[in-house]
């Protein structure tokens, strides 16, 4: 992992790219502190996403809200 100040990521965002593509990740700091992080993306599919929820064996139960009515507005 890689860390970087502010101005060096500035100077050479598109070389930061390129190691985050390579799948490093890396910090932006101010000051010595931890603003961002850079870090490669990992898709994931629906399933992937919702697989602890649907392992858990309990049902799921979604209720949608009931609707509003609009507010009346005035006309312009």
């Amino acid at each position: 992992m890689r860390s970087v100040q502010i101005t060096e990521a500035k100077a050479h965002f598109s070389g930061l790219l390129a190691a985050v593509e390579a799948g490093e990740t890396v910090l932006i700091m101010r000051r010595n502190q931890v603003i961002a992080r850079l870090v490669p993306d990992t898709p994931i599919m629906a399933a992937e996403a919702f697989a602890q929820l649907w392992n858990d064996g309990e049902s799921i139960d979604f209720i949608a809200p009931t609707d509003v009515r609009p507010e009346p507005v005035e006309p312009l």
